[in-house]
């Protein structure tokens, strides 16, 4: 039987005795748990936590329904159904929201208090993806053991690893101590360090001779880089604009993806709509660029730092009176301006035009990040205890800049996409759905708001009643329960090649099969071999394969070689279409690897020969 035969003939298909088992566990699993699901209420199950009667939405899914229900059994959600529920404790949400918790990508470490408010305000996951830390074994283990209400990750923060060589914010690192610091990196990933941060106007000195190995790393591992980008204003020399094309320089040359930090106070002040369009049509042309915003007109930093050097009024259009010392009803003078900036004091800075935050709350590809934790002593700007309340209290609520869908979206799941390729934790965090991670906020959209200022940053959101992280309730009805620490540690993962996987052996040649997660993959050149051809469409991130009329003669191209032991097994994102089969692919080295079942998909009949080997034809 020829390969058209096949295609055209699905009933003859025969699964690989290995996918056939994996099937069957699978369903049976599936089905018990679906049907203990659909048989709840019937049954009697009796839930831990039932969330009753609230308006049920999930960003994921577009799931949007009134008076539903969600069960909650341990750390998980165990159903979502209209059908009423029963539990040892029930929250009545009726009137209310009920969502995934937010997550906080563009967050510091979680100190004992402003993890809190940020608690308060709806947040259930805190990531220090502005700052982190050069040790993360170190702290990922002081966290774990200081316990904290929230759960929390860091990337590896390139300038505290600069501070370790007593560089100067403007001396630029020697070659021999970049090398070092590409395999601190390398050894901070693999200790469960999110991505690499930079902050390169707070440190100018850095250079592209130092960004790039990093973002070479980067790319290697399939993590982001976050930055803050270079420049925050439209006056020569070193615009916005330059900053930005900078950062899309980085991602051209490595393919790394790239987060740019709070859009609206650096790289799109005064330029947002010229800055939103350059992302979107670099974003087009296939290059992995997201940003966050966070929903303030007002900036904030510390007096002492680069961003304050001589010539700041001009840059951003702003006098001493239009700064003001957090955490006080100060405004600056020229004198009073030498004298905090001498106590490093933090000043908020009212320099962003609103309009400029609109603009960047509407682009799809921005999503929400305080870019703050509230500290001792409350020298804060207001966004470390009220940007996601304020982000739905004015910018949904009262201005209708966004829907709560989408608004939603840009709190909780957007952020857990942005880290969740090598991050696994992640992928059943911002859904609120079935098998997902209990982080649950429910909230009252008539009177969710911020209610923290420059004078009071330490004040509570308004409107959160409940916020339940792992599935525990650690603010119950408006008040905070201390008493419960059930954060756990957001930690990158990461999978190699292991040798003796096996062969598949297609006509007169053999394919080496490699093992990810389980299930059998091999190299999609192998395609090539059997007539297909493919083609790789950057901008989608997909491979298409379309049968070839061509009868010459395949040519050997290395898709039967095996990898070495010990590469590192990637999901960047990729997918394999060939008519209405779709798969996703895995990437090891250059190469990239489809599930053996696919061929079946694809109407090429495939058996197991034996144990690790399989035939097609």
């Amino acid at each position: 039987m020829n390969r058209n035969e096949h295609q055209k003939d699905g009933g003859r298909k025969r699964y690989r005795l290995f996918v056939l088992l994996i099937a069957l566990v699978i369903g049976v699993t599936g089905m018990l748990s679906s049907g203990r699901a659909s048989g709840a209420a019937a049954s009697e199950t009796v839930y831990d936590t039932v969330i009753a009667g609230g308006r049920v939405m999930n960003p994921e899914t577009g799931l949007d329904k009134k008076g539903w229900n969600v069960g909650v059994n341990g750390s998980r959600i165990a159903i979502v159904t209209s059908k009423p529920l029963k539990g040892k404790h029930v929250i009545n949400a009726a009137g209310l929201i009920v969502a995934p918790g937010f997550i906080d990508n563009l967050s510091y470490n979680p100190n004992p208090l402003g993890v809190w408010n940020k608690i308060a305000d709806g947040v259930t996951t805190n990531i220090a993806m502005h700052g982190g830390t050069s040790t993360p074994k170190e702290w990922y283990n002081y966290y774990a053991k200081s316990t904290t209400p929230v759960h929390f990750g860091a990337s590896f923060f390139y300038t505290e690893a600069r501070n370790r060589y007593g560089l100067s914010r403007y001396d630029s690192a020697r070659p021999e101590q970049m090398a070092e610091m590409v395999k601190q990196a390398e050894q901070a990933l693999n200790n469960g360090a999110l991505g690499i941060s930079f902050s390169l106007e707070y440190v100018p000195g850095i250079t592209a001779a130092e960004i790039v190995p990093m973002m070479q790393l980067a790319y290697d591992y399939n993590v982001p880089v976050y930055f803050h980008a270079r420049y925050s204003d439209m006056e020569e020399p070193g615009t916005n604009m330059d900053a930005l094309n900078e950062l899309i320089g980085y991602a051209r040359r490595t393919g790394a993806a790239v987060h740019i930090d709070h859009i609206n106070s650096t790289g799109g002040t005064f330029s947002m709509k010229r800055s939103l369009s350059l992302l979107e049509a670099v974003r087009k042309q296939g290059l992995d660029i997201t940003a966050c915003v966070y929903p303030y007109d007002y900036w904030g930093t510390f007096l002492n730092s680069t961003r304050f050097d001589e010539g700041w009024q001009s840059r951003f259009r702003i006098t001493f009176r239009d700064l003001q010392i957090a955490g006080t009803n100060h405004r600056l003078t020229e004198e009073t301006f030498g004298r905090y900036r001498a106590e490093g004091k933090l000043a908020v800075a009212y320099a962003i035009p609103e309009q400029d935050v609109v603009k960047a709350l509407k682009a799809p590809y921005v999503m929400i990040g305080s870019d703050a934790i509230l500290e001792p002593g409350h020298n804060n700007h207001p966004r470390a205890s009220g940007t996601f309340a304020r982000t739905i209290g004015r910018y949904v609520r009262e201005k209708h800049t966004l829907s709560l869908m989408d608004a939603l979206a840009k709190m909780s799941l957007m952020p857990a996409q942005r880290l969740e390729k090598q991050t696994p934790a992640l992928r059943k965090k911002g859904r609120l759905a079935e098998g997902m991670d209990a982080d649950i906020v429910i909230f009252d959209y008539k009177t969710i708001k911020d209610r923290s200022t420059v004078e009071h940053p330490e004040q509570l959101s308004d409107g959160i009643r409940y916020v339940l992280v792992g599935g525990r309730l650690v603010l119950d009805n408006g008040k905070l329960n201390k008493d419960i620490q059930a954060g756990q540690p957001i930690r990158s993962e990461f999978v190699r090649v292991k040798s003796g996987a096996g062969l598949l052996s297609w006509g007169a040649l053999q394919y080496a099969v490699v093992d990810y997660k389980g299930m059998p993959y091999v190299d999609v050149r192998s395609l090539e071999q059997q007539g297909y051809r493919l083609v790789w469409d950057k901008a989608a991130h997909k491979v298409i394969a379309k049968l070839s009329n061509s009868q010459a003669s395949p040519v050997i191209s290395g898709a039967e070689l095996a990898p070495s032991e010990g590469m590192l097994m990637l999901e960047r994102g990729y997918r394999l279409e060939a008519g209405d089969v779709k798969a996703n692919l895995i990437s090891i080295g250059t190469r990239t690897f489809m599930p053996l079942s696919l061929l079946d998909k694809l109407g090429l009949e495939v058996t197991a020969a034996g144990a690790a080997s399989w035939k097609a034809s």
